[in-house]
């Protein structure tokens, strides 16, 4: 399984629009792309505007296809410039065993 992380520092007077973009570009990532199997938005408690994701994908090719859909394009255009900072990082999971499940 293929893991991504992004986090991100979010303009103050962007960030309702942004995560209204960023919940629309999850769910049409989960039920649009077969090999993305989860994909979670995280709003922080204790800092403000900070945006944590938690991707998994069945392959580094899968999360590449991602990157060319039409709404992650759409998504990235609108939202850049509203992001202050983004930390992407990858990961290749090891525990469990089991694939992840679209619920």
């Amino acid at each position: 399984m293929y893991i991504v992380t992004v986090t991100f520092e979010i303009t103050p007077a962007h960030y309702a629009e942004f995560m209204s973009a960023m919940l629309a570009n999850a769910a049409s990532s989960l039920s649009e792309e077969p090999g993305c199997k989860q994909f979670d938005v995280c709003e922080s408690s204790a800092e403000e505007r900070a945006v944590f994701l938690y991707e998994a994908y069945d392959s580094a090719q899968d999360f590449q296809h991602h990157l060319a859909t039409p709404h992650f394009v759409e998504f990235n255009t609108m939202t850049q410039a509203w992001v202050k900072n983004k930390e992407v990082k990858v990961y290749n999971r090891l525990s469990p065993a089991l694939s992840l499940e679209k619920n």
